[in-house]
């Protein structure tokens, strides 16, 4: 569920990315309570050129929960996540050219 409500909250501009390609991996880091405020963001890791109409981007999709996200903290100084990260997930979405 928690990807679902990431996905929505962190589209930045990415409404046209039309299908999930193929999942990377992902981590679901922490819990998810009722009454916590999620937010989320998307970070473009690589790009990928289908054919003359459609391309691919590789999307890092992180969700936090309960702070501030724009520090946009995935990890702290030790390597791991950083508190408050519920998710995780490295895809790849078709986006028309």
């Amino acid at each position: 569920m928690v990807i679902s409500i990431a996905r929505a909250l962190s589209f930045n501009g990415l409404g046209n990315a039309a299908e999930l390609l193929g999942i990377n991996g992902g981590t679901h880091t922490g819990p998810l309570f009722a009454g916590d405020t999620v937010y989320a963001w998307s970070e473009v890791l690589d790009k990928a050129v289908l054919n003359d109409t459609v391309g691919a981007l590789r999307l890092r999709l992180v969700a936090v929960k309960d702070q501030d996200s724009g520090a946009f903290a995935l990890r702290g100084e030790d390597g791991h996540f950083a508190p408050g990260v519920c998710l995780d997930f490295d895809f790849w979405a078709a986006i028309p050219r």
